[in-house]
C-alpha cells in the first residue's frame, strides 16, 4: 500500500468504527461527506465542508473522534481539519411512505380553576388530557429535498431530532422569504422527534393562535391554567413567531421560553425575517431568539428546484420527462411553494384536459402563473445585463484581470447563464465569457453559490440581475 493510499485505508478503518456507534442518519449526516487528505506520521489530515460542520463535530463527537483514531493510528495520534467551502449539490432523499400523524400520550395537567381551557386543545375539567400536536406526516424530512438553501437548517433539524433540547440549537430559529420551505423542517424535527421519543410531548402551533389563546385566557381568567398547559411541553414549534404582537402576549410567552428553555425543553421558531430585523418586540425577547442557531433559508438554486421537482412527482405517481422538468425548474425560481403549485397545475391540466404533458402544456401553465418572458435569455443579455450593473464595459468583463469586482461580475455572469439559459453547456459559457475552460466555469457557479449563503449584499446582487433578465410581460 501506498503513502497516497494509506490515509483513505485508515479514515476508511475510522469511519467503520464509527458507524458502529453513532445512529445511522447522524452517521449520513455528519461523516459521509468527510474526505481523507494526508496522514504525516501520527498526524491524520481530514476535509469537512465549513467551519461550522467542524464547530460541530467537536461539540457533539470530540470524545469518539479521538478514541477511533487512536485507536485506528496509535496512541500518539492528532486529527486536524481543512475546512473548504461549501460545494454546489443538491441532494435528494426518496419519498418516506404514508404515515399517520402523530400523537402524543396522555398528560396529566394542574389546573387551578377546574372548569377552565387553558387552550384549544384541553377540555373542561379533564384530568388527564392528550394534547394533538398537529404535525401533518406529509412534512416529514423523508418528503423534503436538501439543497444548499435549506442545508444549515435541515442539519441542524437532524441534529435536534436525535437529541431534543441537548444540542446547542435551542432554539433553532429558521427564517426567510414565503414558500422556503421554513414549516416543513420545523414539523419535520416534530415528526423525527414524535418518532423516536413517543413519550414527548410535542405541540405545534403558530404566533397568531399563540396570541389568540392568550387573549381568551385573559377574558375567561384562566391564565394560570394557560401557563400550566404550556409549561408541559417538551418540544414546542412556534410557527410565524412574527405575528406574536402585543406586550401581554410577549410577556407570557417569555415567562413559558424561560421554563421550557431552563428545563432543558426544545424551541423551534420560524419567521419571515431574521431576529435581530423583527418590529415590536421586546429586547429581552429578542436577545432569547438569538441564544441558539438562526438558520436563514433561502432561494432554491436550479438543481434543488430540479430534485424537488423530481421528488413531488415521485410522490405523486406521475411520471414527466426530463424536458418537462428542467423546463419548470428553469422557469420557475421563486420558492418551492410556488414550484408545487404549477406541477400541480400541470397535472390538472393534463388529467382534466385528457393532454399529455409535455412542454407546450408545461410553457401554458407557467405563463399563467408567472408570466411570459419578455425576451429569450442569452449569453450576451447576461453579459449586457452584468456590465449595465456593475457599470463596467464589456471588454473589461471578458479580460483576464484579477480585480476582485471584475473576478466576481464574471463569475455572476457565468452563474446567471448556467441558471437561467437551458442546455447551455458549461463550456459554451467559458469560452463566451474570456474563453475559460468548464472546470473554471463549475467553480465560478460554486463560489457564488457558496458567497449566496454567507453574504447578503452578494446575493442581492445576484438576486437583482437575475431580475433583471427575466422580466414578466404585463398583463
Amino acid at each position: 500500500m501506498t503513502d497516497q493510499e494509506r490515509h483513505i485505508a485508515v479514515w476508511n478503518n475510522c469511519l467503520q468504527i464509527i458507524a458502529n456507534n453513532i445512529d445511522p442518519q447522524q452517521y449520513n449526516t455528519w461523516f459521509k461527506s468527510i474526505r481523507p487528505v494526508s496522514l504525516d506520521g501520527m498526524r491524520l489530515t481530514v476535509e469537512v465542508p465549513s467551519d461550522f460542520f467542524r464547530e460541530y463535530l467537536e461539540e457533539r463527537y470530540r470524545d469518539l473522534l479521538r478514541l477511533t483514531i487512536r485507536r485506528a493510528i496509535g496512541a500518539d495520534a492528532q486529527l486536524f481539519y481543512l475546512v473548504r467551502p461549501v460545494q454546489n449539490g443538491a441532494g435528494m432523499v426518496l419519498p418516506a411512505g404514508q404515515a399517520a400523524a402523530p400523537t402524543n400520550n396522555p398528560v396529566s395537567i394542574s389546573t387551578y380553576q377546574p372548569s377552565g381551557t387553558p387552550s384549544p386543545f384541553v377540555f373542561p375539567g379533564t384530568q388527564r388530557l392528550r394534547i394533538n400536536p398537529r404535525l401533518n406526516p406529509v412534512y416529514s424530512f423523508g418528503n423534503l429535498v436538501e439543497g444548499e438553501c435549506n442545508k444549515l437548517g435541515v442539519s441542524a433539524g437532524e441534529s435536534i431530532s436525535m437529541a431534543p433540547g441537548k444540542t446547542p440549537f435551542n432554539p433553532l430559529f429558521l427564517f426567510g422569504g414565503p414558500g422556503l420551505g421554513k414549516t416543513h423542517i420545523a414539523q419535520a424535527i416534530g415528526i423525527a422527534i414524535k418518532e423516536r421519543f413517543q413519550d414527548l410531548q410535542v405541540l405545534y402551533v403558530s404566533g397568531n393562535e399563540f396570541k389568540t389563546q392568550y387573549m381568551d385566557a385573559v377574558k375567561g381568567n384562566r391564565i394560570v391554567d394557560f401557563i400550566a398547559f404550556y409549561q408541559r411541553i417538551d418540544v414546542l414549534i412556534v410557527d410565524d413567531i412574527q405575528d406574536l404582537v402585543g406586550q401581554g402576549s410577549q410577556n407570557t410567552f417569555f415567562n413559558v421560553f424561560n421554563h421550557l428553555h431552563q428545563n432543558g425543553k426544545q424551541l423551534i421558531f420560524t419567521s419571515d425575517r431574521a431576529p435581530v430585523e423583527l418590529q415590536n418586540f421586546e429586547e429581552r425577547l429578542l436577545s432569547r431568539f438569538k441564544w441558539g442557531l438562526s438558520a436563514e433559508l433561502s432561494r432554491p438554486d436550479y438543481n434543488t428546484r430540479l430534485e424537488m421537482l423530481r421528488s413531488r412527482a415521485l410522490r405523486e405517481g406521475v411520471s414527466l420527462s426530463e424536458d418537462v422538468l428542467t423546463f419548470l425548474a428553469s422557469r420557475i425560481k421563486t420558492n418551492f411553494r410556488e414550484l408545487e403549485g404549477t406541477l400541480t397545475s400541470l397535472v390538472a391540466y393534463a388529467t382534466l384536459g385528457h393532454r399529455e404533458i409535455d412542454v407546450e402544456l408545461a410553457q401554458s401553465v407557467t405563463g399563467n402563473i408567472v408570466g411570459e418572458q419578455s425576451t429569450e435569455v442569452t449569453i450576451d443579455t447576461v453579459i449586457k445585463t452584468v456590465c449595465e450593473y456593475f457599470n463596467i464595459t464589456r471588454d473589461m468583463l471578458l479580460s483576464q484581470t484579477r480585480k476582485r469586482q471584475i473576478v466576481q461580475a464574471r463569475q455572476i455572469a457565468m452563474y446567471q447563464c448556467r441558471n437561467l439559459i437551458q442546455n447551455c453547456s458549461l463550456s459554451t459559457i467559458g469560452a463566451e465569457l474570456g474563453g475559460k475552460d468548464h472546470a473554471t466555469v463549475l467553480h465560478a457557479c460554486n463560489t457564488v453559490q457558496d458567497l449566496m449563503s454567507t453574504d447578503k449584499l452578494f446575493r442581492q446582487w445576484v438576486e437583482d440581475i437575475e431580475n433583471m433578465i427575466v422580466v414578466p410581460v404585463e398583463r
